[in-house]
């Protein structure tokens, strides 16, 4: 392998990410996404098979097949990572690709460009990946809307999924909350708020009565969070309001979790005499649960150990990932393989260059291992 322990990224690595990192991807940026898959294709070459864009609603995702067909799905390995980022077009003018010893910054290094060119160096060091597949998504950052069945097709003709979300403090990612996302409208009657507000109906009144309930579906013993998180409603100061909204964020460790609040949620009914609910939304993202990881997470401490890398570490953690949507198809799916650094979404994110070797060696000792 190109990779040893211990090793600090090589110049190849650095000047690939600073490559992606100088390209703006927000989610579904056409131009800038297809600018990256352009460099990805070319560092690939023909070692995973002919790739093909899948546009979806105006959103370009790459996707290798893989080079050899005939591979049977148990034995088959897709890696999984997205190319688009938080960050709106014009921030890398504000906050450019640096690299200061070994910490690289700028928008998106972190999460999760730094995964991308790690994926092809792990995979010109693995010899054979006739038997890995890719999928290059561009707007998970969103929730996956465009690119979710492209995800679903590809993990559901693998034996296993690579997710190449970054790591967190180094540990592999073996479980994820699920995440589901609603709008409660809340519509009343308006009326003149000095004259005759009694032949209104307040719509933010019923509303702060349901915020109230909606917060206490929450289970901390159990994890699952239900937090109201974006509201509004009105029009003048001197208006009853007739409509009122709030947003709402549910995550949780199991599923049943998320069938009970969602259930909790639809089964409101109004508080002021006159008022209207109505609600929208869904499940976004099953959990990852550990039990769909295991197996995957003892071959990366195997393969550690065998390459002489320190020891694999595991953790659990609240955001979602299109490793979500791989485990809830029933595909083994290990999160967390990039590299480690901090700052997700903020503007000081960061990548640790020097965990790039070992990062390279556990990758390219996991395709190896699942080798024909």
């Amino acid at each position: 392998m190109s990779f040893s322990s211990g090793s600090t990224a090589p110049e190849r690595f650095t000047r690939r990410l600073g490559q992606l990192v100088g390209i703006e991807t927000p989610s579904g940026w056409t131009r800038g996404l297809n600018d990256v898959y352009d460099l990805l294709e070319a560092w690939a070459g023909s070692s995973l098979g002919r790739p093909r864009r899948v546009v979806r609603d105006g959103v370009p995702h790459l996707h290798w097949p893989g080079a050899d067909p005939a591979v049977p799905r148990s034995g088959r390995v897709l890696l999984l990572g997205h190319a688009d980022t938080v960050w709106p077009l014009g921030t890398l003018a504000e906050n450019p690709f640096t690299v200061t010893g070994s910490r690289a910054t700028g928008p998106g290094v972190f999460d999760m460009k730094a995964g991308l060119a790690l994926a092809f160096e792990a995979l010109g060091a693995a010899g054979d990946v006739s038997h890995v597949s890719m999928v290059v998504s561009g707007d998970e950052e969103r929730g996956s809307a465009t690119s979710r069945a492209l995800v679903e097709k590809a993990a559901a003709a693998c034996g296993a999924v690579l997710v190449l979300e970054p790591s967190e403090g180094g540990a592999l990612k073996t479980a994820r909350k699920g995440v589901a996302q609603y709008r409660l409208d809340v519509r009343g009657r308006a009326a003149h708020a000095g004259l005759e507000p009694h032949k209104g109906v307040n719509a933010l009144v019923e509303l702060a009565h349901q915020v109230l309930t909606i917060s206490d579906l929450a289970d901390r013993d159990r994890g699952t969070t239900v937090t109201p998180t974006v509201g509004g409603a009105g029009t003048t100061t001197n208006t009853v309001p007739e409509q009122a909204f709030v947003d709402v964020d549910v995550r949780a460790w199991e599923r049943a979790e998320l069938e009970r609040v969602e259930r909790a949620l639809r089964a409101l009914r109004p508080r002021e005499p006159g008022a209207e609910l109505a609600f929208q939304g869904s499940v976004n993202r099953g959990p990852l649960e550990r039990g769909m990881s295991v197996d995957l997470l003892l071959s990366a401490r195997a393969a550690a150990e065998r390459l002489g890398l320190a020891p694999v570490t595991e953790t659990s953690v609240g955001g979602g990932s299109d490793g979500n949507i791989t485990a809830s198809l029933g595909v083994p799916t290990l999160d967390g393989l990039g590299p480690d650094g901090g700052g997700a979404h903020a503007r000081h994110e960061w990548v640790d260059l020097a965990s790039v070797g070992d990062r390279t060696a556990l990758i390219a000792g996991l395709l190896a291992d699942r080798a024909p």
